[in-house]
């Protein structure tokens, strides 16, 4: 290897953050998305269900944030660590949703059901919706660029 060239691993990534501005565009979806999950959850398991619909999508909402502000710090590092950080990071995220959850699975406002139904339903729903308005090009990385 000649002294000039940087190991490709140890490349920084410069410019804008994509993951950070789609998951914020994630994040608002679900908040327009939550009174409806809410209200379902609400009809199908009662106030505990609507409590537990809320507390659900509140964890995956954090979840996607963590995930884009993870990836977005480690990238102006090295791509060898966000690597690391994106595989690491899913496991440790993974493990906050279950600690939550293990948390709350007693208290007397929790419907498990309503719970896990809308973990699930919301990260699925909200990745299905948001691939409607990502660019899947090199030339416009993240979310579609606006229509004139």
């Amino acid at each position: 290897m000649n002294n000039d060239t940087t190991p490709a691993m140890a490349t920084r990534l410069d410019g804008d953050a994509v993951e950070v501005a789609v998951s914020t565009d994630m994040v608002k979806r679900g908040l327009f998305a939550a009174p409806v999950m809410i209200a379902i959850s609400a009809v199908i398991w009662g106030a505990d269900g609507a409590w537990s619909a809320a507390f659900a999508i509140g964890l995956v909402l954090v979840n996607f944030m963590l995930s884009a502000a993870l990836i977005s710090y480690t990238a102006k590092i090295s791509l060898g660590l966000m690597m690391g950080a994106t595989l690491f990071g899913y496991l440790i995220r993974l493990g906050l949703i279950m600690l939550a959850v293990l948390l709350v699975k007693d208290a007397g406002w929790i419907s498990l059901p309503a719970l896990g139904a809308t973990i699930i339903v919301t990260h699925l729903g909200l990745l299905f919706w948001e691939m409607k308005y990502v660019a899947i090009s090199l030339a416009h990385p993240g979310l579609k660029p606006a229509r004139p």
